[in-house]
């Protein structure tokens, strides 16, 4: 028995209230799709990090520009994409967080636990409509709800 599968799409504005906004909003439709519970904080917390970095880093906090929310649920895998509308990075040029001078810095850290967290993470430039990063979450073999 897998996931129940669907799609939404959702458009939130730049501001810190989003991150929670997303939070319930994912909560929500992931357990009524039958997503492993044991599973829920992997996806979680690397989605808060991903749409608060859109908010804060993409979209400079400005309520105007927006940050959209793609969920795909397959049986088997859950696909989250989240795109702003800044400039973008290249997340290959960021410094090691676990290098010995980055250690003590406050940031830098948030693309590193989502990768670990996740299954597979994309990053692509949407021109001059932003950055999209697609994470995926992969169920073993026979396992939901």
């Amino acid at each position: 028995m897998g996931l129940t599968p669907g799609r939404e799409h959702r458009s939130y504005p730049s501001v810190p209230e989003t991150v929670a906004e997303v939070d319930t909003f994912l909560d929500r439709r992931l357990r009524q799709a039958g997503f492993p519970d044991d599973m829920m904080a992997d996806v979680a917390v690397s989605v808060s990090e991903v749409v608060n970095n859109a908010v804060i880093h993409g979209n400079h906090r400005n309520p105007q520009k927006h940050v959209t929310l793609d969920v795909e649920i397959q049986p088997d895998r859950v696909r989250i994409s989240v795109q702003d509308e800044g400039n973008g990075f290249d997340p290959d040029a960021l410094p090691d967080p676990v290098a010995s001078d980055n250690l003590m810095r406050e940031v830098g850290r948030g693309l590193f636990i989502v990768r670990a967290y996740m299954d597979e993470v994309h990053f692509q430039k949407m021109g001059e409509q932003g950055l999209r990063i697609t994470l995926v979450k992969i169920l073993p073999d026979g396992e939901s709800g």
